[in-house]
């Protein structure tokens, strides 16, 4: 028979289990502009206390807020990582022409450039938006009809060097061993440009041994790869197609750094290798040390951001964050200085304590009277708000008023007030007795101490 303690103590138990199991969170969710900066496994558990770290997608930049969630009782708390989608400056003027914008001008994005009338466009078409800019030859506008240059087509039977007018047709044709892949026929457009695009000349498909072919097989401009942090190298950015075999190179992010992999991918029958380039955010590490205050980190890694904190009784000078960039910690470490309270309003009280500004934190002046009585606090300080805690005293000549008991009368000189340490005898009318001190003095607070005797009516005996 199990006992009631023994129900008790398995209830407790599960009880307990229960509110741990509660407290614990799954892995956060995805958000727009900003992921996860590590994989984690899809059934790993968060303690409460807990802290995921975020950081902007490729094609974004960390703007505001701290890149970090907390786990909280169950419940994830709310991301305030605030992510830009990167965007191109103003590409300039085209004389005599105009730039027409895809959008607005994010990464990968396109502009155009179209010549007024009369005019030729002499260049590339379009610029592409990239991690460092706008890439590929900047276009002009020339005065003229547009004319065709003669396609340049790798191993093709056409003759160079010729000039076309609009609308002029040729057909390409490729040398022996070579075949034709793309259209055969091309026409001179009014941009000056090629439609469609000129084919390319690639090798005869041969076969080798039975069963296995060596092909050649093109590919498109290979598309971004999440989460990589890396982007295209500009020279291979502006490109269209590639060629089984080619390479294209990537570098790393701003901010971030190559710790493994390769830089290239490879396009391989018509299909992009994998790439393998890893970037990791870099570490700026420690952002220096304060004297007399600390720093408060987000993090020590690119993104996140150093706060400036100065210990009590001191104010910062400088600027409060640090920034954690490509090439480290941005500004500089400021200074934590001691507050300075102003110079105390002058009375006729003695001060001992520092004599001359400066009255820094905590600074003490006490006070005495060498006439008189103090009439507030003996001594203020400094506080870390840079005033005094209280104003200072002043120094007060108190006086007695002439001692009112009735039925009463003292020894000595009848005046208006007396002075401090005056000393007076009581004693009473005849038929009176006295209850209390028979002497008093007149203290530096204008009291009289002890407190005043009174006069009883005496008891007459009875016979």
């Amino acid at each position: 028979m199990r006992s009631a303690g023994g129900i008790l103590l398995l209830l407790s138990f599960a009880l307990l289990s229960s509110a741990q199991v509660a407290q614990e969170c799954s892995i956060p969710r995805e958000f727009q502009g900003a992921g996860l900066v590590r994989d984690y496994p899809s059934t790993v558990k968060f303690n409460s206390g807990d802290r995921v770290y975020y950081g902007c997608r490729d094609g974004y930049t960390p703007i505001d807020g701290k890149p970090f969630v907390e786990c909280r009782n169950g419940a994830w708390s709310k991301l305030t990582l605030q992510c830009e989608q990167k965007s191109c400056s103003y590409v300039g003027d085209l004389h005599n022409g105009e730039f027409i914008y895809q959008g607005n001008s994010y990464l990968g994005e396109k502009v155009h450039a179209k010549c007024n009338k009369g005019y030729t466009l002499r260049g590339s078409d379009f610029m592409l938006c990239t991690e460092s800019g706008w890439v590929g030859k900047f276009p002009s506008c020339e005065e003229g009809e547009p004319t065709c240059l003669a396609p340049v087509v790798a191993n093709s039977a056409q003759r160079a060097g010729t000039v076309y007018q609009v609308g002029d047709r040729i057909n390409l044709s490729c040398k022996i061993g070579f075949q034709l892949e793309g259209p055969n026929e091309i026409t001179c457009a009014s941009n000056g440009q090629w439609q469609p695009k000129p084919p390319q000349c690639v090798p005869t498909l041969e076969r080798t041994q039975p069963g296995t072919e060596q092909t050649k097989g093109d590919c498109e401009a290979p598309p971004p790869v999440i989460g990589s942090n890396a982007y295209l190298v500009d020279k291979y950015a502006m490109m269209t197609s590639f060629s089984s075999g080619d390479k294209v190179y990537y570098s790393c992010n701003v901010g971030y750094a190559a710790r493994a992999g390769s830089r290239s991918r490879r396009c391989k029958n018509g299909k992009w290798t994998q790439l393998k380039l890893k970037c990791e955010r870099k570490l700026c590490g420690h952002a220096g040390e304060i004297e007399n205050g600390h720093f408060v980190y987000t993090g020590v890694k690119f993104g996140d951001v150093a706060t400036a904190k100065c210990n009590e009784g001191y104010i910062l000078v400088g600027r409060a964050t640090r920034n954690c960039m490509s090439q480290g910690w941005d500004g500089r470490v400021p200074v934590c200085e001691v507050v300075i309270c102003d110079k105390p309003k002058k009375t006729n009280a003695i001060s001992k304590g520092p004599e001359e500004p400066p009255y820094r934190y905590r600074s003490v002046i006490r006070y005495q009277c060498q006439v008189g009585t103090l009439d507030g606090p003996r001594e203020i300080y400094c506080t870390s708000n840079g005033t005094w805690n209280a104003s200072p005293p002043q120094c007060k000549e108190f006086t007695c008023p002439p001692p009112n008991v009735p039925h009463a009368y003292w020894m000595g000189a009848h005046r208006e007030k007396f002075d401090a340490m005056d000393v007076i005898s009581i004693d009473c009318d005849r038929g009176y007795s006295i209850q209390g001190p028979t002497s008093i003095t007149c203290s530096r607070d204008g009291r009289w101490i002890p407190s005043l005797p009174s006069c009883q009516p005496a008891h007459r005996p009875q016979y």
